[in-house]
């Protein structure tokens, strides 16, 4: 597996965007790649700064079409494939996420770097029946964050940003966490403001 991320890597830095789309659906999907996409972008916007938001958006992409693959897998598939993939005690807790939380069961997991497990919570989105739109959203929302973050960290610190993320983890997952959870306040404030104008219409 080394050397087949190694060769990703060297097809992403010779493809540059397209390359980074490619990697990050391979990993979100048949593949795991941990946190190759992750130093791609690191490496990549260190080299181009000006191109972080090609690179975030290419990447979130790549991420987002993974993600349906293993969707579609979970939703086509149901429970069954899930357990033969995972041990029925994980399953049960995400189950129970998923009951309980909705979609942030797998908002936050998208966010948070590894060794967050994620792909058990994508698989689960189908068999739980989240809808598709309110999935990519999710996807869209938490990929978005993670990635953007990286870049910004890249343009601050180069190509030791890696060292720095992995260093201080926790600050950097708390400092994801909090821009999701400003965006989301800032969403449902807005929603509250925008109904009674809604209703006088």
């Amino acid at each position: 597996m080394r050397k087949v991320a190694d060769w990703l890597s060297g097809v992403a830095l010779a493809l540059g965007a397209p390359g980074l789309f490619l990697i990050a659906f391979l990993d979100s999907s048949f593949l795991s790649l941990p946190e190759i996409a992750d130093i791609m972008v690191v490496y990549m916007v260190a080299e181009h700064p000006a191109r972080v938001v090609l690179y975030v958006v290419a990447t979130t992409l790549g991420s987002i079409c993974g993600c349906l693959v293993m969707y579609t897998i979970g939703k086509t598939g149901g429970d069954a494939i899930v357990r033969k993939c995972f041990s029925s005690a994980a399953v049960n807790r995400a189950m129970g996420f998923f009951q309980r939380y909705g979609t942030m069961t797998v908002l936050v997991p998208s966010l948070l770097p590894p060794p967050m497990p994620f792909k058990i919570f994508v698989l689960l989105s189908g068999v739980a029946g989240i809808s598709v739109s309110r999935f990519i959203i999710a996807i869209a929302i938490g990929r978005g964050v993670r990635y953007t973050v990286l870049g910004v960290l890249a343009i601050r610190y180069g190509k030791p940003a890696m060292a720095y993320i992995r260093e201080h983890a926790g600050f950097v997952s708390l400092v994801a966490v909090s821009i999701l959870l400003a965006g989301f306040t800032a969403y449902v404030v807005w929603a509250k403001r925008s109904r009674p104008n809604a209703d006088r219409m």
